[in-house]
């Protein structure tokens, strides 16, 4: 049996329990994520859809998101290298739009060295595979400590990092090698001690750390946005990629983004399309935190002659909970696309393609990684 479907079942029954006729009420404080799925249990279908779905945006147009701010889209992820000095107010306006005030999911990618966004607000660091070969794990927590306050500052509460992948190949990423310099070592305890840090350094500041990608891209065949590509063997992971996921989970991570290769042994799906591969990082792993697609507009996905929104309703049946897709074109395009995956995820809850209880953890898991929930149970006393 599934995690999710576990503690789903808790949780809805907490939510659901009827109050004797004479009894008397007895509330006990539940969970952030029974109190989320406690919310999300009056939600439509298209309500939850949404919720599961974030935004591409361009860092200079976000002032033109109050649509997706109204339509309770789950999170935007922000592009470009540099945002208006206005950003923190800009996206206060926009939360004030959004349904019954809950904090959406404001992420971008801050990894370092060439992969960096909103430099002008955050600033410049190194490579991964830089500060790994040159800097303590603490200096890396103390780096993205910094790195943190600044987004956090800015109005960001999520960074798509650390690449947790084990990839000793000193490369520029590109469309053979998704990783090279992205990578902290091609020594997986190294990864893992120094991915680790740099998580610790995003959450001491108050942000959440996406680790990715699981479960692992290092020395991959290619660069999966480009096409179809292929990790190391399930088998081989086990003392290789897996090594810094289990680390930064036993040390605290709140979300994971699965990857979009193929793993040899267990799937010959994309990963994040796999209900294999999500429920070996949920029972293998013992990870029970948020699961992130990595973005279903990449080569990997295509090739499978999949669209965007049915990639997305594979993803969630598969047991993901926040879907990526694409990159910026005009906030026109995005929103009508984005409408477009909600609508067929609708419709795929309609057709039985997704259960509705599957959907609704999605959502009750993302509402819980970004709001500090208040919800009571209430059972009774004779």
């Amino acid at each position: 049996m599934r995690q999710w479907r576990i503690l789903l079942g808790a949780a809805v029954l907490s939510s659901v329990l009827v109050v004797s006729a004479g009894a008397s009420e007895n509330r006990t404080s539940t969970t952030n994520v029974e109190c989320a799925l406690q919310i999300v249990s009056t939600w439509t279908t298209a309500q939850l859809a949404n919720e599961t779905i974030a935004i591409p945006v361009e860092a200079t147009n976000i002032g033109a998101l109050a649509p997706a701010a109204r339509a309770g889209y789950g999170g935007i992820l922000l592009f470009g290298s540099t945002a208006p000095a206005s950003m923190p107010q800009v996206l206060a306006t926009l939360q004030r739009e959004r349904p019954g005030h809950y904090a959406w999911m404001v992420m971008t990618d801050e990894e370092g060295g060439g992969i960096e966004r909103l430099t002008n607000l955050v600033g410049s660091f190194p490579w991964a595979q830089t500060m790994g070969k040159n800097l303590s794990a603490t200096q890396i927590t103390a780096i993205a400590r910094r790195v943190g306050t600044a987004l956090a500052a800015a109005g960001v509460n999520t960074d798509l990092a650390p690449v947790l992948d084990v990839d000793g190949r000193a490369q520029y990423p590109g469309a053979a090698n998704p990783d090279g310099y992205r990578s902290f070592s091609g020594v997986p305890s190294v990864a893992a001690t120094d991915g680790t840090a740099f998580m610790k350094g995003l959450q001491e500041a108050g942000v959440m750390s996406v680790v990715k990608h699981f479960p692992g891209l290092g020395y991959a065949t290619r660069d999966t946005d480009y096409g179809p590509a292929a990790i190391l063997s399930w088998a081989k992971l086990q003392t290789t990629g897996l090594v810094p996921f289990r680390q930064a989970i036993a040390n605290g991570a709140t979300a994971v983004m699965m990857s979009n290769a193929r793993v040899p042994g267990l799937t010959s799906l994309p990963a994040g399309l796999s209900s294999v591969a999500v429920n070996a990082l949920r029972n293998d792993l013992g990870f029970n935190g948020l699961i992130v697609t990595d973005s279903l507009s990449a080569g990997a996905i295509s090739a499978l002659h999949l669209s965007v929104a049915a990639a997305s309703v594979e993803a969630l049946a598969a047991g993901d909970d926040l879907i990526l897709f694409g990159s910026p074109t005009s906030v026109t395009a995005t929103l009508a696309q984005a409408a477009n995956i909600s609508s067929t995820i609708v419709k795929a809850v309609a057709d039985g393609i997704i259960a509705k209880v599957r959907l609704a953890y999605a959502a009750s898991l993302d509402l819980a990684a970004r709001n500090q929930l208040t919800c009571s149970s209430t059972t009774t006393t004779s």
